[in-house]
């Protein structure tokens, strides 16, 4: 985590003010409103992560890095990571699921990420980096339900899955310097030495659902 705040205190030299949460929202509507889209939204570490990985799959239009699950209105990154707010790091994913279905976005979630570790993603510690379903839906919380229950019978993991789920609850669009992060700094040592590993292995093993 301070290897990221680093990161962040040097990005943020020479950056604008943000635009607020509700107009970057509205901007996303806009740029969907076209398209037949469903929303999921998952939490699974450094959202830099997840969304640099959900962005590579087809069918997905849109992904939005923010915070959900805590009690403050309107966090900022620092409150958050300060692990006093409740917030997890989480993604907004808008998709299309005539393309891709809510099971295979679970699939890819469950793949990418350590679903058995309490609070903590490698070396990022901490209630936001929590692992994360927040279901918009009835169907969206029994597919997460079962699939989890199915991972557990079956022992794929050593330590049993501690990954919540739980019903939808505000979600606060993170500053814009986080959003489409690891395509604008790949070049960051954060990058370079976690993010790329991640998103490599990840277009071996779901080849046949990323973008052409």
């Amino acid at each position: 985590m301070i290897k990221r705040i680093i990161f962040i205190f040097a990005l943020l030299i020479g950056t604008t003010a943000c635009t607020n949460a509700d107009e970057k929202t509205n901007h996303v509507e806009k740029e969907i409103m076209s398209s037949i889209v469903d929303t999921a939204i998952f939490a699974s570490g450094c959202f830099w992560c997840t969304e640099a990985i959900f962005q590579e799959l087809n069918g997905v239009d849109k992904v939005e890095s923010g915070y959900i699950g805590g009690e403050k209105p309107n966090p900022t990154y620092e409150e958050v990571c300060s692990g006093n707010t409740g917030h997890a790091e989480a993604t907004r994913i808008y998709y299309n699921p005539e393309i891709i279905t809510f099971k295979e976005l679970l699939e890819v979630f469950w793949k990418t990420h350590d679903p058995t570790t309490l609070n903590r993603q490698g070396n990022d510690v901490g209630t936001q980096y929590r692992s994360g379903i927040f279901y918009l839906s009835e169907d969206q919380k029994n597919l997460a339900e079962e699939y989890k229950k199915k991972l557990n019978d079956a022992g794929i993991y050593e330590n049993p899955i501690v990954t919540e789920i739980t019903p939808t609850s505000e979600f606060f669009v993170a500053e814009n310097y986080h959003q489409n992060y690891y395509n604008q700094n790949g070049n960051q040592p954060y990058c370079s030495f976690v993010i790329t590993p991640k998103i490599e292995k990840f277009k071996k093993v779901f080849e046949d659902k990323l973008k052409k």
